[in-house]
């Protein structure tokens, strides 16, 4: 197979392929969480379920009081490297060109410099997350395959699109082919292990904030 028809594949059947095993995983995921239902609360409702939910889903995007103190590193950087994912998902003009040809849909996208720029920080600050994890004595305890895995394959795209927007080392066909593979990879793998927390975080934030409002009960 050459570079090319290797580089048609990945973006044709390779990618109809990874995006039916993540839209057929996230949703069978998430009916399996609502499946699950929900014991009936026959206690009297001491507050809204709703506004409290939908509170709690907002006001905990705010560390808890105390928590930047003792794990500074693991909250700077998650906040760094989640809003750097989302830029160069949302904000590279060549992928808002690929959502629009697959959706419809389209907006401004960031000068590439600056998404270049967000991509080096945000490799940089994985590599942090990582080594931290390595280092710190419970975290390492409590880090096993799935952890480092879901690191992995949350890497490997912004590495494989970095080397690929400045052609370094293999031809541009095949470095492209290259990252997009790393991208159907982690499609492929995100419903399946904790990436899928990019969908149940919500829920769950809102689940919690709703039983806490119902018992009248600061969430």
């Amino acid at each position: 197979m050459t570079e090319i028809e290797l580089l048609n594949w990945v973006r044709g059947p390779g990618f109809q392929i990874a995006s039916i095993i993540f839209i057929g995983g996230v949703i069978i995921r998430i009916l399996e969480i609502l499946m699950l239902g929900r014991a009936p609360n026959l206690a009297e409702a001491k507050g809204s379920e709703v506004s409290s939910g939908m509170k709690t889903v907002f006001t905990r995007f705010k560390p808890a009081p105390g928590m930047m103190k003792k794990s500074m590193i693991t909250i700077v950087a998650g906040y760094v490297f989640h809003l750097g994912l989302f830029i160069t998902i949302f904000l590279f003009a060549p992928h808002i060109l690929l959502i629009k040809d697959v959706t419809g849909l389209s907006w401004p996208a960031l000068p590439n410099p600056i998404v270049d720029a967000v991509t080096v920080v945000t490799i940089i600050t994985l590599v942090i997350v990582l080594i931290n994890r390595l280092q710190d004595k419970v975290l390492k305890h409590l880090t096993n395959f799935e952890d480092i895995l879901v690191w992995a394959v949350t890497i490997l795209p912004l590495i494989t699109g970095y080397v690929a927007y400045h052609r370094i080392g293999m031809s541009g066909p095949s470095m492209l082919a290259v990252h997009i593979i790393s991208v159907e990879l982690l499609m492929v793998v995100f419903p399946f292990t904790k990436l899928m927390h990019t969908f149940t975080l919500f829920m769950a934030r809102y689940y919690n904030g709703a039983i806490s409002g119902y018992r009248g009960v600061q969430s």
